[in-house]
């Protein structure tokens, strides 16, 4: 059954989308993580074009996020004061990328920067999670136990304008913050993502938050980030496919409720393991169409024409 996108200008598949959505919210709620990451490398592998890819990759993290914020507002996990310093840095890390979006897409040269981003971040990422969790392993198997380092001071708490965030018990600058959320909104706007697999450890070890407040803090800007970024791309761009959205996320809830279920079972270094394993691939599959010569180089010439 075919159904037919008016802003990515292709028909595709129900089931086939109704499956990835399934599939990214099973790993969703599996690994606890907003799954843009793998979904919009995903939609560009089914033939969407990149800035449509990106643009309703962020529209539906906002549907995914805010239920996972809310439930954090309730359990008090929620530091409305760094949240608000963040959120300021992703507003203006969001434009600055939508403008850099608009820029690419006049020289015709978005999709290759998209892919480029995408091998980088997740070649990173994926590699430094296997050799965590390998190494959890391992310590696991010979029962040794990590040395913990019991300072929570660094450089980073010597840094000028520092603010007092009662929630999260800290007293260090807003600068981290707030040059961690433009990175963030910069990120969420190029390559669709929550940003959360960045903004999530840089708050554990850099500015040693306490983990639970990291998670509700980090949801409740990436609300509103990703909702911002989606309308600019919506009104400057017009790169938002809500029918595409609409599907992805009907996917997306269901297969979170297995993935949760499933979650259960594992360990957290198997499955951290197992999701760095999945980012190498998807990074290896789009490092692999970058360097492979196309069969057409008159249709890829002419789409990027279009731009």
């Amino acid at each position: 059954m075919q159904v037919y996108l008016p802003i990515a200008e292709i028909s595709v598949n129900i089931f086939a989308i109704f499956a990835m959505g399934g599939a990214v919210g099973f790993l969703s709620g599996l690994f606890g993580v907003g799954g843009g990451f793998l979904m919009t490398p995903l939609l560009i592998f089914t033939g969407i074009p990149p800035t449509v890819a990106v643009a309703t990759g962020a529209n539906q993290i906002v549907a995914s996020s805010i239920s996972g914020a809310l439930a954090q507002w309730k359990r008090g996990n929620v530091d409305v004061k760094l949240g608000t310093i963040l959120l300021i840095g992703g507003i203006v890390g969001s434009f600055i990328g939508v403008e850099l979006v608009r820029w690419l897409r006049s020289i015709g040269q978005i999709d290759l920067i998209i892919s480029l981003a995408y091998v980088t971040f997740l070649g990173v990422i994926g590699g430094l999670m296997m050799l965590e969790s390998l190494n959890a392993m391992r310590r696991s198997k010979l029962n040794i136990t990590p040395k913990r380092n019991k300072s929570r001071h660094s450089w980073i708490h010597g840094l000028p304008l520092k603010v007092r965030f009662h929630r999260s018990k800290l007293f260090i600058s807003a600068l981290p913050p707030l040059i961690l959320g433009l990175l963030v909104g910069l990120l969420v706007a190029l390559m669709g993502v929550g940003g959360g697999f960045i903004i999530v450890p840089a708050m554990i070890y850099l500015l040693r938050i306490p983990t639970n407040i990291v998670v509700g803090t980090s949801l409740f800007q990436i609300v509103f980030v990703t909702a911002i970024v989606t309308i600019l791309h919506s009104t400057s761009n017009q790169t938002v496919d809500v029918v595409l959205a609409l599907l992805l996320m009907i996917g997306g809830v269901i297969g979170a409720q297995f993935g949760v279920r499933v979650g259960q079972h594992l360990r957290g270094e198997q499955m951290r393991a197992l999701l760095g394993f999945m980012v190498l691939a998807v990074c290896l599959r789009m490092l692999v169409d970058l360097i492979i010569e196309p069969d057409e180089l008159y249709s890829v010439s002419q789409m990027l024409g279009g731009f």
